[in-house]
């Protein structure tokens, strides 16, 4: 899980020599392994339910159902229609942040801060990061985020690293609500045999099969995990006078890998300076003890069973109305093959008549409406109990067809969508803090970023974290002077990318422009009208009012310089 290579102890434990006592040894990681057995007995639950979930999204569900009789069951897909329109709401907001400072002095590094942060979501490719997430988060309740330092990342020079971390993997404490108030965290992840030992020669000769310590779910394809071996990232927090302190340890069966407290480059400041796990839980229905949700799946799958029984017998009843069925006698005078064969003309019959006593009919009882109902009625509940009613699919059901009108009903059904996007913006907000953090830690070296500016325009600059260390601040008169970190909070918004706010854009731009917003001799109105808005593209469209101006009143540096003195 960790890609830090910050030190070349990771790689050999003979680094470690002259360094203080060793704070973790075998015996501490035998304690740690007992610890984590504790956490996975307490956690299996949950995963068994995951695993399921897994597998009704699949449309699987009947897998684990089919017994007997239901070995021919037949399933719908509209559970996973409803979690495919949550997923589309998801999508459509897409979290973007910005930066506020809590001083006027910070106002700078906070903007610069603005235009950073995006930088390296799209270097992590955040669209793809948040998709996956947003499907963890529907299917079992709670998606996982992974915020850490890659120092291997840019050819050395390190960078950010942000994931998503399958649920399956992490294990904290039972009982908490707050994941950063677990005592430990442990992530277990599969490693192949002969890249650990050719990472860690040591390890050569203790190494054997996977011991099982993870679920995995039922792959479409046969997973061999033999040759492979479960490698754990152990993170816990100790406390040190008023601090506390977040360490880090990694190890294969009892054989220690590295151990930030045995590093004299962290065993006093931690392996984090931010002294947070770096992870994330935003999870979707909360559950009371437990940084874990419950999701979609959970609720609709009792409805989607039913739906799938009636449904089958319905159709299994159409299936028997629509072919005729006979009786016919052992003994009788008709020949049941050139009677079966539809393409025969003629069919052979024994004696000089055929009574109803050689071959008769099967009657058939079709089944009453009322079932069809109870169908449509079962359909409507896992609408209903989903919010994934018609109106916010866009049909237009009950004769409504004024486009204003049908927003507004999508607008009124999308309540739930608005909920749960408000605690996806939470959790984004917690990621942007923590990589902030990190940015203090580790910016160390000058890289150049790519900042859109406040005109619209991409500019290119560098960027570290000398101001983020610390900034000088007098006090009592100036004469004594004190490095301030500087603090900063984070404001999530959504970044609206679906084909209707696109459509709303094109038509605020015409608006603007019949409005006489581009009008130069209207230029000062206009700004001011537009410093009072939030809307897409705010500053672009500033920056074109702005340009108008200067080219109505001279152009050139004339222009510009009389612009800035207004």
């Amino acid at each position: 899980m960790e890609k830090n290579n910050r030190n070349k102890t990771e790689k050999k434990r003979e680094d470690f020599s002259g360094m203080r006592r060793a704070v973790i040894g075998e015996e501490e990681i035998r304690e740690a392994v007992k610890t984590l057995k504790k956490y996975k007995a307490a956690k299996t639950n949950l995963d068994e339910r995951v695993i399921e979930n897994e597998n009704w999204f699949r449309m699987r569900h009947w897998q684990q159902l089919r017994r007997g009789e239901n070995k021919n069951r037949k399933q719908s897909g509209w559970l996973f229609n409803s979690i495919m329109n949550k997923h589309a709401d998801l999508m459509d907001s897409i979290p973007e942040c910005s930066v506020l400072p809590r001083e006027e002095n910070d106002r700078r590094e906070a903007d610069r801060l603005s235009g950073v942060l995006p930088v390296i979501l799209e270097r992590n490719n955040w669209m793809t990061v948040y998709s996956d997430a947003s499907y963890s988060k529907l299917k079992t309740g709670t998606a996982v985020y992974s915020v850490l330092w890659d120092s291997s990342a840019d050819g050395g020079v390190g960078e950010i690293s942000i994931n998503n971390t399958d649920i399956l993997n992490i294990f904290w404490e039972p009982g908490i609500r707050d994941i950063q108030k677990s005592r430990n965290i442990f992530h277990v992840d599969l490693a192949d045999n002969d890249i650990l030992t050719e990472e860690y020669p040591f390890l050569e000769g203790t190494l054997g099969n996977d011991s099982g310590e993870i679920f995995s779910y039922n792959y479409d394809n046969n997973v061999d995990t033999s040759g492979k071996s479960c490698v754990v990232d152990w993170y816990y927090k100790k406390k040190k006078g008023n601090r506390t302190l977040l360490h880090y340890c990694k190890f294969v069966n009892t054989t220690l890998l590295y151990a930030s407290e045995n590093d004299p480059a962290y065993q006093d400041r931690g392996w984090y300076e931010h002294g947070m796990y770096p992870f994330v839980f935003d999870a979707l229905f909360k559950e009371e003890g437990t940084p874990v949700g419950f999701g979609f799946i959970d609720i609709m799958k009792d409805a989607q069973e039913e739906i799938d029984i009636l449904g089958n017998e319905i159709i299994r009843n159409a299936r028997l109305g629509a072919r005729k069925r006979y009786f016919t006698r052992i003994d009788g005078a008709v020949n049941e093959e050139e009677f079966a064969d539809f393409n025969r003309d003629f069919v052979h019959v024994n004696g000089s008549s055929i009574g109803e006593e050689s071959i008769r009919e099967i009657g058939f009882t079709p089944l009453s409406s009322v079932y069809i109902t109870v169908l449509n009625n079962k359909i409507a509940e896992l609408k209903e109990t989903s919010g994934n009613r018609d109106f916010t699919q866009g049909s237009t059901v009950g004769g409504v067809t004024s486009g204003v009108a049908i927003n507004a009903l999508q607008e009124a059904g999308n309540k739930i969508s608005r909920d749960m996007i408000n605690a996806t913006y939470n959790a984004f907000s917690q990621i942007c803090t923590i990589a902030i953090e990190l940015i203090r830690q580790f910016y160390t070296i000058p890289r150049s970023v790519r900042i859109l500016g406040s005109d619209g325009e991409w500019q290119y600059s560098l960027y570290d974290n000398s101001v983020l260390k610390g900034v000088l601040s007098d006090n009592d008169f100036g004469l004594f002077p004190e490095l301030r970190a500087p603090v900063f909070d984070v404001k999530v918004k959504a970044h609206k990318q679906n084909a209707f706010s696109r459509s709303m854009q094109n038509s605020d731009a015409l608006n603007f422009y019949s409005m006489g917003f581009f009008d130069p001799e209207k230029a000062v109105q206009s700004l001011a009208c537009m410093e009072l808005m939030d809307i897409e593209n705010k500053e672009k469209i500033k920056s074109v009012i702005s340009k108008n101006r200067m080219q109505y009143e001279g152009g050139g540096e004339y222009g510009k310089d009389r612009l800035l003195r207004e």
